[in-house]
């Protein structure tokens, strides 16, 4: 937070009175440093990780520019558009519109793909100030001339460097070419690649660049662990360790759908009320799987990257990574699920032979080893690593450091 206060920042009464609703009081470092350039008109590169008010950021300084004025709403048109690479943070972003957004008299609509389009082409055909939208399926209804792009004076992009991991990058040039060359446009990342780098001089005009990306790679307030166990044992290890009471909430990351599909399985045959979220469910089954976790029905939700990065879902105890994932970036989103808003977090790593080489780039990404709580670690197998190396100069220390069970 800041000294600021949302009124020092310019933002209106009606803005202000819904940010209380929601118990917001004082600006983050981002809101403080990109609302004054927005609501300026300037154009907007933001760094920024997830959980750190961006989606306010844009959001408060979006709704403040359309309630300015009596500009008429044109059928299957709408006056600014928020991209986004999954459905659950479109749903997200659209969910804070409504919060933010409550005392004004603005319409927005979310659009995103795995539904029925009927309710979206009614949404469209009246005319919206704001949609909120995944490339796909918003290029679907361009397609078939649902929806006109020409009048979107703002232009968002949230999560870019995810939607271009996703293969998005064509979409959104095509998204882009449809819009008013007389716009404003941001961007925000939480890394900037060479090609998210490129995609924003593409679209961007003289944007503000703001950084608020921490110095640390991970949270300081997570504790790291890791767990050297076979491939074959580690359902039964995960089964085991949920068993303690101190786990929650917990979130659960595979590498793939259909392991997320089979642990998901195992922990419900072990007594364990759990749900999966994963590209081939439904939005529907997708939306239900959320809620439940949220509300605490399921105590864990069993995943693939796709929950990694924007999903807004408090007090998640422990993240485990039931398969470490194969770029270390990943490792940093996945655990940016706990540990958020102030709190503690915890973060397990469950490590294979094959995955030593993984697991060794996550430690060197985030400068310091994970404390090892049971196994031994191994060399790393030829299959993850290529040609032969030196022993790990850490294993003994990592061994010395071995916890039991009781101690999670």
């Amino acid at each position: 937070m800041t000294d600021l206060s949302f009124i020092a920042l310019g933002i209106a009464e009606p803005l202000r009175r819904a940010l209380a609703a929601e118990g917001y009081t004082q600006p983050t470092p981002i809101q403080a440093r990109a609302i004054p350039a927005l609501l300026n008109g300037q154009d907007l590169l933001g760094l920024a990780q997830t959980g750190t008010g961006k989606t306010a950021a844009f959001a408060l300084p979006l709704l403040q520019r359309l309630c300015v004025g009596h500009e008429l709403r044109k059928a299957k048109s709408t006056r600014a558009l928020i991209l986004a690479p999954t459905r659950e943070l479109a749903i997200q972003i659209g969910d804070s519109i409504r919060a933010y957004g409550r005392f004004l008299h603005l319409r927005h609509a979310v659009i995103v793909g795995g539904v029925s389009q009927g309710p979206q082409i009614k949404a469209l055909a009246a005319g919206l100030d704001i949609l909120v939208a995944t490339p796909g399926r918003l290029l679907d209804h361009a397609e078939q001339g649902n929806v006109r792009l020409d009048a979107a004076s703002v232009l968002v992009l949230d999560e870019a460097d995810r939607m271009l991991d996703m293969g998005f990058i064509r979409d959104i040039r095509r998204i882009v070419a449809k819009l008013p060359r007389e716009r404003q446009s941001m961007l925000f990342s939480a890394t900037m690649p060479a090609d998210v780098e490129q995609l924003a001089h593409s679209i961007l005009h003289q944007p503000v660049r703001i950084d608020v990306s921490p110095s640390q790679r991970a949270a300081a307030n997570i504790d790291h662990r890791v767990f050297h166990v076979a491939t074959q044992e580690k359902r039964a290890l995960l089964a085991g360790i949920l068993m303690e009471p101190s786990f929650e909430r917990v979130l659960v990351f595979t590498r793939t759908k259909h392991v997320a599909n089979r642990v998901a399985g195992h922990l419900a045959d072990a007594g364990i009320c759990a749900e999966a979220i994963h590209g081939n469910k439904s939005q529907g089954a997708r939306q239900r799987a959320l809620e439940r976790f949220r509300c605490g029905e399921a105590r864990v939700l069993v995943a693939t990257d796709i929950a990694a990065r924007g999903l807004d879902i408090d007090n998640v105890s422990h993240v485990i990574n039931f398969d470490l994932p194969n770029e270390p970036e990943s490792y940093i989103h996945r655990i940016g699920r706990t540990a958020r808003a102030g709190a503690s977090g915890v973060a397990i790593s469950f490590c294979d032979r094959s995955e030593a080489m993984f697991l060794k780039q996550i430690e060197t990404l985030i400068r310091a080893p994970l404390t090892v709580v049971g196994g031994a670690r191994p060399a790393p197998s030829i299959r993850a690593t290529g040609p032969s190396r030196q022993p790990d100069r850490h294993r003994n220390n990592n061994r010395r450091n071995a916890q039991p069970l009781a101690s999670w």
